[in-house]
């Protein structure tokens, strides 16, 4: 089973990625983009079957080691 762990900082963290990306993007000519947020998305393969354990198994992991909790949020998405 694949889990899917979107990982962003949280509101109010300052985001020099995004602020970069943002500024690239205007210099390329591209009008009308906003706030630009950056983040990672990790995908784990799981051998768990049961897809409310996938989830919780990979709730932990990206609690424990995928995310800074402290200036990150994450979201778990089984598919």
């Amino acid at each position: 089973m694949k889990a899917i762990v979107t990982v962003m900082l949280k509101p109010g963290v300052l985001d020099p990625q995004g602020r970069a990306i943002g500024h690239a993007l205007e210099t390329l000519g591209f009008e009308g983009v906003g706030d630009v947020r950056a983040g990672k998305i990790i995908e784990l393969e799981l051998a768990e079957t049961d897809a409310a354990k996938a989830k919780a198994s990979a709730e932990a992991m990206a609690a424990k080691l995928l995310a800074n909790t402290v200036i990150e949020s994450y979201r778990v998405e089984v598919v």
